[in-house]
């Protein structure tokens, strides 16, 4: 699958895979110098970079394990979406969650893009839905009794 990137800044890195068979292409800090992010904190990270994805697919922007756990960074929003008619720069708001301040560097590996299908719904209002063994159980209505 091909997927336009346009670069919005020289110092920009094209989005790229860690191995052969990586789901997910890692995005880069596209930032001027190193960035602090305080602890309990949410910055915008710009990644210099804007997507064409093709219609029927969205980019999912996930957090980066290594960076979640050595350094307590992941996004905010838990998963970002990327829309396929979206052209303006991909960010990402990375939240500090550990107890002190950590640094992102220029270039560094901030999160990563998933790019998947989706299927767009059509909401039908209904007076009553079909019976299911669950039913209206919910959280954990599943799980161990």
């Amino acid at each position: 699958m091909e997927v336009g990137i346009k670069k919005l800044s020289s110092n920009a890195n094209l989005p790229s895979y860690g191995s052969e068979y990586a789901a997910g292409a890692d995005l880069y800090a596209c930032l001027e110098g190193d960035m602090e992010i305080k602890p309990h904190t949410t910055v915008l990270i710009p990644t210099g970079i804007a997507l064409e994805l093709p219609l029927g697919y969205a980019g999912l922007i996930y957090a980066r394990s290594g960076l979640a756990t050595k350094k307590g960074l992941a996004p905010a929003n838990k998963v970002g979406v990327v829309d396929c008619d979206y052209r303006g720069e991909v960010k990402v708001a990375l939240h500090n969650h550990s107890e002190i301040p950590q640094t992102v560097a220029a270039g560094e590996r901030v999160a990563q893009l998933v790019i998947t299908p989706y299927v767009t719904a059509q909401f039908i209002e209904k007076d009553e839905l079909s019976d299911t063994v669950r039913g209206a159980g919910g959280f954990g209505s599943t799980g161990i009794k």
